[in-house]
């Protein structure tokens, strides 16, 4: 997955606490959109009212967990940028609206361009929050996940695409799935249920996790 605006974010300080104003999220969005668009040649629209409520549910729905950041917190973001991604597909801020059918398509960025030319907003959104993920952990930990080569794999997609429209929990599951991690696809939206939560808590099985839920 071709990321052009990871690098700027990562230039950004103290971004953890920066994504979590309205004014810096909507900010970065939007240069997000420009960096995928300047890659790719396609033009976005965004609808601000949108793009907040979407901020808005997120940040409530992250507040309600956020004691979760304790136990595990290079988890805990991915886990963040996961709930982020699922507003962000409940809401459709964004809007594909020109430059699909003359995208900038080259050998190198031929598997990406593919999965742009499938699902655009879709694309928008995840490359946003992966971003997100890589810039805060280089911050914060000097390093960043390895991105897994399903996310270059356009069955992934489809199969990515028809689940989180009908039920956007999954996409935090595909997320996860994207930087190599094993998805909790029963609960996804929950950060107890996740596999490094349960093993920093010390649980035996996701069985005894679930039953504290």
């Amino acid at each position: 997955m071709d990321l052009p605006f990871s690098n700027e974010l990562a230039l950004m300080p103290d971004l953890r606490h920066r994504l979590r104003q309205l004014r810096w999220f909507r900010a970065t969005f939007r240069s997000n959109a420009k960096a995928v668009s300047d890659a790719f040649g396609i033009r976005y629209e965004i609808d601000e009212a949108k793009l907040t409520r979407a901020f808005l549910d997120w940040l409530e729905v992250m507040e309600a967990q956020k004691q979760f950041a304790a136990v595990d917190r290079a988890d805990f973001i991915v886990f963040a940028a996961g709930l982020v991604l699922r507003e962000l597909i409940r809401q459709e801020p964004a809007r594909e609206i020109s430059g699909l059918s003359e995208m900038v398509e080259t050998e190198e960025n031929a598997s990406t361009a593919a999965i742009v030319r499938f699902w655009p907003e879709g694309f928008l959104y995840t490359n946003y929050c992966v971003s997100a993920i890589i810039a805060v952990h280089q911050q914060e930990f000097g390093a960043a996940p390895s991105i897994d080569k399903c996310a270059d794999d356009l069955r992934t997609w489809w199969s990515y695409r028809e689940n989180a429209t009908e039920m956007p929990a999954y996409a935090v599951a595909f997320l996860d799935r994207f930087l190599g991690a094993e998805p909790n696809w029963i609960m996804p939206d929950r950060a107890q249920a996740r596999q490094a939560m349960q093993r920093a808590l010390g649980y035996s099985s996701a069985s005894e996790a679930l039953r504290r839920l």
